[in-house]
């Protein structure tokens, strides 16, 4: 686990802040609202509280999922469980040398990143393509949806991969 579990809170809110500027109608909202047959007037009167809160709380479980995904130091320390949490055994030991030579490699924000591109092209495409097929939308709401997707899935990798911090385990 972090020690600066506040980061996960942090990036939970680059979904909400990329999201207002790229809907916003004078970004990519007015074709966003054309390609699903939105108006503004249709738009009013959801309970923005709930939304927006239901939105945050999914992206901390984003931010969250997204770690192993951009830190590779965090599937090391899986391939060990549970010997690698015993106080002073061998294996423990062995992953704490381990990660003082080699637990800052691809640890920048350019690497998590590339992460957050990989991410975008090999989930959040596929299923935004899948449901837009069975609902019958066209390749611009796919490519609107995952062209957020791939700005914030970057900007949080990047962000979790330049400044999770882990405590060294003896």
């Amino acid at each position: 686990m972090p020690t600066n579990f506040y980061m996960y809170f942090v990036a939970a809110l680059i979904p909400m802040i990329i999201g207002f500027i790229y809907y916003h109608p004078k970004v990519l909202g007015t074709a966003w609202m054309k390609s699903n047959g939105f108006t503004m007037e249709s738009l009013e009167g959801g309970n923005m509280p709930v939304i927006m809160g239901t939105a945050y709380l999914l992206s901390f479980v984003l931010a969250f999922g997204l770690t192993g995904s951009v830190i590779h130091q965090f599937n090391v320390a899986s391939l060990l469980m549970p010997e690698v949490m015993e106080p002073g055994s061998a294996i423990q030991q062995e992953f704490s040398d381990f990660m003082a030579k080699y637990g800052e490699r691809h640890r920048s924000f350019t690497h998590g990143m590339v992460h957050g591109f990989a991410n975008a092209l090999l989930f959040a495409l596929p299923l935004i393509g899948i449901n837009a097929a069975f609902e019958r939308r066209g390749w611009k709401y796919v490519l609107i949806h995952f062209g957020y997707w791939l700005i914030t899935l970057m900007l949080m990798g990047g962000l979790l991969s330049a400044t999770l911090k882990f405590a060294q385990m003896m």
